[in-house]
């Protein structure tokens, strides 16, 4: 052995007791991994933060997206989906919160305008600056990789110099290190050239161990050494069937791939064996690893499918005809239902996520905004018929104190024919215009049946029938005896059985009438009403009892119910001068009408009644 041999044997050694590695003997395996795992694969660490890291506030993810733009670290595109999918997620349901208190603090959804998010414009902003960043780091790297790409041929280009002169192996053995060394150092190339790259790299080393002249000793130490490794590696791979975490699994087998590249060729007999073992543990962790993403894919393209079917409610309501306010309520309840079924479900595929929500906000807004359009104009609608109504009130108001009875009436008639014909308003201001234009009318029509009264052949009948039966209750309060209740009652029922009586007698007809049925309740102790009366008296002391201002807060209620009663009963008296009684049916209909006005009458007498004995109450107190 000459001395260039000798210094050959004992760089050989010193390699294998510092355990550097030679050029693997065969092909370690390419794992595949999807397009949306690409990133994992560069930086698993990133990656397993990126699936833990759990996010309760838009504030929490800004401040990560900030880091992320404005610091060192490199930017993997798995957590920039996910810190972007789950802002909006926050964002829509911290906005479908706004629009929810909104309504029900009584707000009209129709006016609702969105308020402006700070943290959504500041997260753009962030998310522009790492577009820009991402944007320039794939041009360094492709540029990077294609410069390495250069380097390796080059390599390559070298190595095969050496393997055509046999006789200069051993001699070059020293400059086939510091190669192999050199690609080693050389990371990553693109990824369609990688294994070809790989394989025409391997071809040229094996080729080139085959011509080295070492001693037999030295060659079956340097394949026992890479043998004692390599098995090693097949055990922890074969142990990475029990992780219970399949990601973690799959990126710490990448790492023993990576390894075993590096670790040199063991004897030819064992080599297949040897690759075998690792490539059967490698299959086991990438199917689990392959299953793990099987399932998520059926998973996410499951709620794709769900995703897509609130997609066509939504779009099937929007795209209904709703012809009133109730609809509009109606499908505004299924739509925020359908929005927060939507919330339950998980992420659809990450090509489809975004589409498939913009897709929804679409159907959402597009429902909102047809239902804002209809309040809109529904709002004209009532703006106009308030203005038709209006009109109205002034016409009525300007025939209000008209003299010529006939012609005005027909006149007022017709108006209230109209404003039959005019749409609805809102009920508030709806009820305050009909009682204007009540007003007006009623003016016209009490001063018209009083200037008449006296012409009126029929009322002075039956205020002559009327005071018959005053007459006749006078005498029943004088008798005794059985059957005063049923006969006091058939009077009554006669009475109020009796029409309109001149306008000028009958206040002064009212208190006679009523005065001699006080006293036969009095009396007889015959009326519910006046039962009503005496257990309001006994309850008197009991009111005083609570302080001194409880029976004048009761008399003050009293007071405000007798008006109440009051004007019901001048509506009502109004309103038959509207009715004609020319019919059967319309006779019939005034009858009611006055049994009604009676029925209110004994209220306000009752009424009155109780307001005396308040007072009464207070006199004993002083």
């Amino acid at each position: 052995m000459d001395s260039q041999d000798k210094t050959l044997e004992m760089g050989i050694q010193e390699e294998q007791q510092a355990q550097t590695t030679a050029a693997p003997a065969e092909e370690a395996p390419v794992v595949e991994t999807t397009a949306a795992e690409e990133a994992t694969v560069e930086n698993p660490a990133a990656d397993q933060e990126t699936e833990r890291k759990t996010y309760t506030s838009k504030k929490e993810i800004l401040e990560r997206i900030t880091d992320l733009a404005h610091g060192d670290e490199p930017l993997q595109k798995e957590e920039i989906d996910y810190l972007k999918t789950v802002f909006y997620k926050l964002h829509i349901a911290e906005r479908d919160a706004q629009f929810k208190a909104y309504t029900e603090a009584g707000g009209d959804p129709a006016n609702y305008q969105i308020t402006p998010d700070p943290d959504e414009e500041a997260f753009k902003a962030e998310m522009g600056i790492i577009k820009e960043k991402r944007a320039q780091m794939f041009k360094e790297q492709e540029a990077e990789k294609a410069e390495n790409l250069k380097r390796k041929l080059d390599i390559i280009e070298r190595l095969k110099g050496m393997i055509t002169s046999p006789e200069e192996a051993n001699k070059s053995y020293q400059e086939f290190k510091a190669l192999q060394q050199e690609w080693k150092d050389i990371k990553n190339v693109p990824a369609e050239k990688a294994n070809e790259l790989w394989r025409n790299y391997q071809l040229y080393v094996e080729q080139f161990y085959d011509l080295l002249k070492l001693n037999s000793e030295a060659r079956e130490y340097d394949f026992k050494k890479n043998l004692e490794m390599k098995t090693k590696l097949c055990e922890a791979a074969e142990r990475l069937a029990d992780e219970p975490d399949v990601i973690s699994a799959f990126h710490q087998l990448q790492k023993l791939h990576q390894e075993y590249r590096e670790i040199g060729p063991v004897n030819k007999d064992l080599r297949e064996e040897i690759w075998n073992r690792f490539k059967v543990a490698s299959t086991v962790i990438n199917k689990r690893h392959q299953q793990h993403f099987d399932t998520l894919r059926a998973k996410e393209e499951d709620n794709l499918a769900r995703k897509t079917a609130l997609c066509e409610k939504v779009e099937a309501i929007a795209g209904a005809e709703s012809k009133s306010s109730s609809d509009w309520e109606k499908r505004t309840k299924e739509i925020i239902a359908i929005q927060a079924e939507w919330k339950t479900i998980g992420f659809a595929p990450q090509k489809m996520n975004v589409k498939i929500f913009e897709r929804f906000r679409a159907a959402c807004d597009n429902f909102f905004t047809k239902k804002a359009e209809y309040f809109k104009s529904l709002k004209d609608s009532f703006k106009a018929n308030a203005e038709r109504k209006r009109a109205l009130i002034e016409k009525a108001k300007e025939l209000q104190d008209s003299t010529e009875w006939k012609s005005t009436s027909d006149k007022l008639i017709a108006l209230q024919k109209e404003w039959k014909t005019i749409g609805v308003v809102p009920k508030k201001l709806g009820d305050q215009l009909w009682e204007e234009f009540l007003g007006a009318c009623n003016k016209f029509f009490e001063a018209r049946n009083a200037a008449g009264a006296g012409q009126r052949s029929e009322e002075h009948q039956n205020l002559a029938r009327k005071r018959d039966i005053i007459a006749k209750l006078k005498a029943v309060a004088e008798e005794q005896g059985e059957n005063l209740q049923e006969k006091v009652q058939k009077l009554v029922e006669e009475y109020q059985s009796i029409g309109h009586v001149p306008f000028k007698e009958k206040d002064k007809l009212y208190e006679e009438y009523h005065a001699v049925l006080d006293k036969l309740y009095g009396e007889l102790n015959i009326s519910v009403a006046r039962r009503r009366l005496s257990k309001f008296k006994d309850n008197l002391k009991q009111v005083a009892e609570r302080g001194e201002s409880a029976l004048d807060n009761e008399r003050a209620r009293l007071m405000r119910q007798y008006e109440q009663l009051k004007s019901e009963v001048q509506t009502y008296e109004n309103n038959l001068g509207f009715l004609n009684a020319s019919s059967k049916k319309g006779n019939s209909l005034i009858d009611e009408m006055n049994r009604k006005v009676q029925r209110l009458k004994d209220d306000m007498n009752l009424v009155r009644e109780k307001i005396k004995a308040i007072d009464a109450e207070n006199r004993e107190k002083e």
